[in-house]
């Protein structure tokens, strides 16, 4: 863990430099345009800063897009497949959580994209085409 902690903040850059890259990608893509986007990126707020540990986006047709990426050998991630109010834990036996569309909604279309501080930009550039590819079929 000590070896690894001096190199923390410099992988942190690497990763928020990865994930302007995206953000520039995708809108430069046409992909988040719209009413209703195709893809949705993460949301920055002023005065925060993200380290994107993880590089979520939200999808529309999330598995047959994971599946077109994992053909082309581009690794992706489902972290949180089911919402909190569903999950077995949190039920009393009796009744099913309650309904949670917008959770749910998001479960269904979350995609972890690579972020690792190592990508680089010509990587990043073929997830994103790629992705476009998979919108134009």
């Amino acid at each position: 863990m000590r070896a690894k902690l001096p190199h923390l903040d410099s992988w942190n850059r690497a990763r928020r430099r990865n994930a302007q890259r995206y953000q520039e990608a995708f809108q430069a893509s046409g992909l988040c345009d719209g009413s209703r986007p195709t893809v949705r990126l993460p949301l920055e707020l002023p005065h925060r800063r993200h380290v994107y540990h993880q590089y979520v986006i939200r999808a529309q047709r999330r598995d047959e897009l994971r599946q077109f990426l994992q053909r082309r050998q581009i690794g992706t991630g489902i972290y949180y497949p089911v919402p909190l109010h569903q999950q077995e834990c949190f039920q009393d036996g009796a009744t099913r959580g309650p309904e949670l569309p917008t959770s749910e909604e998001a479960c269904r279309e979350v995609l972890a994209l690579p972020i690792y501080p190592e990508l680089s930009e010509v990587q990043q550039a073929e997830v994103v085409q790629a992705i476009a590819e998979f919108y134009a079929i």
